[in-house]
């Protein structure tokens, strides 16, 4: 069959036929039992950026560059007619001329001509490219989610299982543990609201903000480094308990307390070294055993971000100091 032989039919029968095809916004082909084009809508001219001469009495497979021309998919196609069955959305994923990556989605069907013993495929591409990436990256934020839910709920459980309970009131446990929660609970809400890293000084005036409009706190820092979700919800927890400590024992405990911190990052090996210390607060001294906020912090800085943590109790306050690498630290080999 000649273009124009094609043009006399869509003219003399097909017109209506035609022109409701071509206000489908997705692009149609029609095509003959040997997968040659017969006609094509409007939508595939323009979405495809072809014209009809490159397109009409074709072969399928041989259209654009050759990216329709997948042996399953001519398979599929050649036993729709036969077998009156039909191709459902069939994957085509192909760097497409003038389009650039896309994924297609073909789906076939037998069309039945009135009075006419032949058969046509009618077909339809769909531009899926988009609701796939959603997809994916839904499947992907849901499987973070879940990670970090799990992760929370661990931390959650160890917070409680060792805030102590010994030789304390119910009203002091609970005060405690509200705490350390609502810490990690700032620094996870910091994560999410920061594209999974924030900066280290965000983090450090979301923890100290109830603080800092009653005491003196002094901020210095040389450089001022992202900090990935992991990260940013160990080092809260480090914070808080200083802070909390600090409060209840040191240097915040009383309206001349200071406190001192600062951080810097050596460019070379990106490890981090905060120093955190106090002044003018009450007398201090070495406890005869370490509680659990000290316990923490140690196993905390050492587990969770591959550091140390060192604290020294002087006659002018506690100073910690805590080193380790801003980057993650390597999945162990198994």
């Amino acid at each position: 069959m000649t273009i124009d032989d094609l043009y006399r039919i869509l003219r003399a029968d097909h017109v209506q036929a035609q022109g409701i095809v071509d206000t489908v916004e997705y692009p149609l082909v029609v095509l003959d039992a040997q997968l040659r084009v017969q006609a094509a809508s409007r939508s595939f001219f323009e979405t495809f950026r072809v014209d009809s001469f490159d397109t009409v009495g074709k072969p399928f497979y041989e259209l654009g560059n050759g990216q329709w021309d997948i042996p399953e998919l001519r398979r599929l196609l050649g036993e729709v007619i036969p077998r009156s069955t039909a191709v459902i959305d069939y994957r085509v994923d192909h760097d497409f001329p003038g389009l650039g990556p896309r994924t297609m989605l073909v789906t076939a069907r037998v069309l039945q001509t009135p009075g006419n013993a032949s058969s046509s495929l009618l077909l339809s591409l769909i531009d899926a490219t988009r609701r796939i990436q959603r997809d994916m990256a839904r499947d992907i934020l849901s499987g973070e989610l879940q990670h970090r839910i799990k992760n929370l709920m661990a931390v959650t459980q160890a917070i409680a299982r060792r805030t102590r309970v010994e030789g304390r009131s119910a009203a002091e446990y609970r005060e405690d543990l509200l705490g350390r929660l609502q810490s990690l609970s700032e620094a996870h809400v910091l994560t999410f609201g920061e594209a999974d890293e924030a900066r280290l000084s965000t983090l450090v005036d979301r923890i100290l903000a109830p603080y800092r409009d009653r005491h003196a706190i002094v901020i210095e820092h040389d450089g001022d480094p992202p900090l990935a979700s992991d990260r940013l919800l160990t080092l809260g927890l480090v914070l808080h308990e200083l802070a909390t400590n600090a409060a209840k024992y040191g240097a915040l405990s009383v309206p001349g307390g200071r406190v001192h911190l600062g951080w810097k990052v050596d460019r070379d090996t990106r490890v981090l070294r905060l120093d955190w210390s106090e002044a003018g607060g009450p007398p201090v001294g070495k406890p005869s055993a370490p509680g659990y906020g000290t316990e923490l912090i140690q196993s905390a800085v050492a587990y969770s971000l591959g550091g140390r943590a060192e604290q020294r109790f002087t006659a002018g306050g506690l100073e910690t100091e805590l080193t380790f690498p801003l980057a993650p630290l390597p999945e162990p080999t198994p």
